[in-house]
């Protein structure tokens, strides 16, 4: 069962990293174009800079979505690297329970969001809401917590960096 769940977020990782792929090489056609219009054709578009900023709260979220899976985030190793076994599992539980507790709050929340704004319409684009622009919240919110069961399941709440990928910084 448990490997069955991994190889599920192993697919979902997997679309993740598609969409937020997908996501900056519209940017980097949509930007530019925006330029064009604007500098060569003196008849400025009103979509693309909108377009580039719902593009890239997508390609934020889903980003820190596959970041938190492989352990790229942001994170303070110093307290789990002194510690042993037991203290370091109770942290690492601790933490975890945390995360899964915001990432419920943004789901939970985020779902509020997205119904209060579903019917504000966007200028720039007629056919989307408001509401939409707000789903990657509770989007991002469910998948992490799904990254968030798969480490509690697999006890991996901690990842040493490669040798040779931490540098000495000296003060002297």
């Amino acid at each position: 069962m448990k490997q069955q769940y991994i190889r599920a977020m192993d697919a979902i990782q997997a679309a993740c990293l598609f969409v937020a792929g997908s996501c900056i090489v519209m940017i980097t056609v949509v930007v530019p174009y925006g330029v064009f219009t604007r500098y060569v054709l003196n008849s400025a578009a009103s979509w693309p800079e909108p377009l580039a900023i719902l593009l890239m709260i997508v390609l934020s979220f889903l980003s820190a979505v596959v970041c938190y899976r492989d352990h790229l985030h942001i994170g303070v190793s110093l307290l789990p690297a002194v510690l042993k076994e037991p203290a370091k599992s109770v942290l690492g539980y601790g933490l975890e329970i945390c995360m899964l507790a915001t990432n419920l709050f943004m789901v939970v929340w985020g779902i509020k969001l997205v119904e209060t704004t579903w019917y504000q319409s966007i200028a720039e684009f007629p056919l989307a809401t408001a509401g939409m622009t707000y789903l990657p919240i509770p989007v991002g919110g469910a998948l992490t917590a799904l990254f968030v069961i798969e480490r509690l399941l697999t006890r991996q709440f901690f990842h040493d960096p490669a040798r040779g990928t931490v540098g000495q910084i000296t003060t002297e």
